[in-house]
């Protein structure tokens, strides 16, 4: 006979420090914490993917974006459908999508049917990320909300921390199909914790019709010009014609997606919010900050393992001091920003990582960690713990109150579409896709990536004017006094405490 379900504590009824807070707080982190530790592990492994799946670079650039063009394209749109059909539904889809999608992963024969699986990865990863916070933001009592989000940012980025070791000790004790098996049982875990403790709520005043036009096109869009950027450098001899009807394709379908944006009743991205001289520029940063982190964290484990012997474990570990410093810094640098305002440390954070990947362009066969990697990655993480925070709090304050939650879907997004594109783009523009390889092209890909970085200090210093009104609070510090800010993605969420409640999932 089948168990009967139990009643959770209604939505928005939820107290902090009880059984239904830490069942639902467990939930939301294990299920968005396996979508980062995917997004970390997955790194770590590639070269090992490489090998056994005999494909080169342009391969690997595939498993990394397959997931990333499908997470970009829907991510706004997977909030309007939590709202729509009910938060927890829909996060219990996604972390189904995700495990079925990690089977595949895991059982895939060939590099094609890991792609495959990589793109209904982002599908499920869309559907899970912004739907867990949105679970929290309804489920808690007002009062309780802030500390709720603050814990699943410090736990998710403890996730975070962990991926590259996990990853690593997988791959050198085991396989690299290891690392989609783990997410298994957990989603198995999350849906159990779901089903008996999370309640569901749902916005009554959701649109009916969705954008469905505009995810389609932005999807289309994102995948033919990323095929193309990646094959106009691979070595595997695709048809010039091919490539460039493709990405003739993909172009249309993204002028197609402004036209649908701009005149839909409804639309997923709606382009008035960019009327904003403040929220314009914040967002330009982004896409240049983010833009050179996404190669860069691709490249330097790859590197690392063929260019200069790492184990995948070694690999995984060499980046660690960026993830401890965001962790530690990432609450002081969102309290200095409302002190000073954005423009200092969105200057001067972006220039500390350029000059990080000066210092990783050096990096030579032989040359000790301490002193070729440490001091690159060192600078790195403190340009980003210096800038993340503000830059994510001043995006939330560039728009009205109501519509915080869209702004943190917006600025999410296009920082995960500056990455997706920066991996395609860069190793082609390096030559690490061509015949110089990772060891003669990441030096080139390093001052690309620096020249980025130093397009977005330039962008906040030139055009974020010294008396503007500071920014609110980045989420997970009022009430929290920590937040962690992902050193993949900006934090996905609405203020805590704010107003815009009900819209963190990414809906305006």
């Amino acid at each position: 006979m089948r168990a009967k379900r139990s009643v959770p504590v209604p939505a928005g009824q939820v107290e902090w420090g009880t059984p239904a807070g830490r069942w639902m707080l467990g939930a939301t982190v294990l299920g968005s914490g396996m979508a980062f530790l995917d997004s970390t592990v997955v790194n770590v492994a590639l070269p090992e993917i490489g090998k056994e799946l005999h494909t080169q670079v342009a391969g690997l650039q595939w498993i990394a974006n397959g997931y990333m063009v499908t997470l970009s394209s829907l991510i706004l749109l997977s909030g309007s459908l939590s709202d729509r059909f009910g938060r927890a539904r829909m996060f219990s889809v996604g972390v189904v999508w995700f495990a079925l999608a990690s089977a595949l992963c895991t059982a895939a024969p060939d590099i094609s049917w890991l792609i495959a699986g990589r793109v209904l990865q982002g599908m499920g990863g869309a559907l899970l990320t912004p739907g867990s916070l949105a679970i929290l933001q309804a489920g808690f009592r007002e009062g309780d909300r802030a500390r709720a989000i603050g814990a699943w940012s410090g736990l998710t980025g403890v996730a975070a921390a962990v991926g590259p070791f996990v990853g690593g000790y997988l791959v050198d004790t085991g396989s690299w199909r290891l690392i989609f098996l783990i997410n298994l049982p957990l989603a198995v875990i999350v849906l159990l914790i779901t089903w008996w403790h999370v309640p569901e709520s749902l916005d009554e005043n959701a649109p009916r019709r969705m954008d469905y036009t505009g995810a389609l096109l932005g999807m289309v869009g994102l995948a033919g010009l990323t095929y193309a950027l990646i094959e106009s450098g691979s070595t595997s001899g695709a048809p010039l014609s091919s490539v460039v009807g493709i990405g003739a394709v993909g172009g249309a379908a993204l002028v197609g997606f402004v036209i649908v944006e701009l005149r839909s009743g409804r639309p997923m991205l709606p382009l008035d919010i960019f009327r904003s001289t403040r929220f314009s520029v914040t967002n330009l940063v982004t896409i240049a900050l983010y833009g050179a982190l996404g190669p860069l964290l691709f490249l330097l484990v790859i590197y690392l393992q063929e260019g200069l012997g790492y184990s995948a474990i070694e690999a995984g570990a060499a980046s660690l001091p960026v993830t401890i410093l965001m962790l530690l810094l990432s609450g002081q640098s969102g309290k200095l920003g409302v002190r000073l305002g954005p423009r200092p440390q969105l200057t001067v954070g972006p220039l500390l990582v350029a000059a990080g990947l000066v210092l990783l362009a050096r990096l030579q066969p032989g040359m000790p960690y301490l002193v070729g990697v440490f001091p690159g990655v060192l600078l790195v993480g403190l340009g980003l713990a210096t800038a993340v925070a503000p830059l994510t709090a001043t995006v939330l304050a560039s728009a009205p109150q109501r519509h915080a939650g869209l702004a943190s879907g917006v600025n999410n997004t296009l920082a995960r579409t500056a990455q997706l594109i920066g991996v395609a783009a860069v190793p082609v523009a390096a030559g690490v896709a061509g015949p110089a390889g990772i060891k003669g092209g990441f030096g080139p890909a390093m001052l690309i990536l620096a020249g980025l970085a130093v397009l977005a200090g330039l962008a906040a210093l030139a055009f974020l004017r010294k008396d503007v009104s500071k920014p609110a609070p980045p989420p997970g510090q009022a009430g929290s006094g920590r937040m962690f800010c992902g050193v993949a993605d900006p934090p996905l969420g609405a203020c805590p405490g704010s107003t815009a409640g009900r819209r963190v999932s990414g809906k305006g």
